[in-house]
């Protein structure tokens, strides 16, 4: 947590408070038969089970945000991709954090092994489900997770999806 003294644009002064966190990155992993991976588990900060597609922080040790991203897709899923793509990236909550989500579709999907799961993941489920399914859920506000809402329809609006 954060409060700066800020001047804006304007020229006038402010007080800011806000959470610097670091980025993180979200993968909609898409299968060759219209079927997306997507996670299930309890997220602390909202109190509730959740629906969003695989994603996590990126690491100091992650060179770029698409390894990143490669390497939540493995540890959350088990599975890893042939192809990637940027979707772009979000501010999640720009008058609390500083906080971004890099959105990667992935595609030509492999098992590579068994997931690797942090500790605070022990009841995070995989799930398939299809395209159309998905979308109802981000429509319908069931997955309220900033970058999932965001891959999803930038991944649709380019027809990618």
């Amino acid at each position: 947590m954060r409060r700066d003294s800020a001047l804006r644009p304007d020229g006038s002064e402010g007080v800011y408070d806000h959470v610097i966190a670091p980025p993180a990155v979200t993968v909609l992993a898409l299968d060759g038969r219209g079927q997306v991976v997507v996670t299930r588990q309890w997220i602390y900060t909202h109190r509730e089970t959740q629906w969003r597609l695989p994603a996590g922080r990126i690491d100091e040790g992650d060179s770029t945000p698409e390894v990143a991203a490669r390497r939540e897709l493995a540890e959350e899923t088990g599975y890893s991709a042939d192809s990637w793509a940027p979707l772009g990236t979000i501010n999640c909550a720009d008058s609390l954090t500083n906080h971004q989500d890099h959105a990667f579709l992935a595609t030509g999907l492999t098992n590579s092994g068994p997931r690797r799961l942090e500790p605070g993941e022990a009841d995070l489920e995989v799930h398939w489900i299809a395209v159309d399914e998905l979308l109802g859920l981000v429509l319908d506000g069931k997955l309220p997770h900033a970058g999932s809402s965001f891959a999803v329809l930038t991944a649709k609006a380019r027809g990618l999806l």
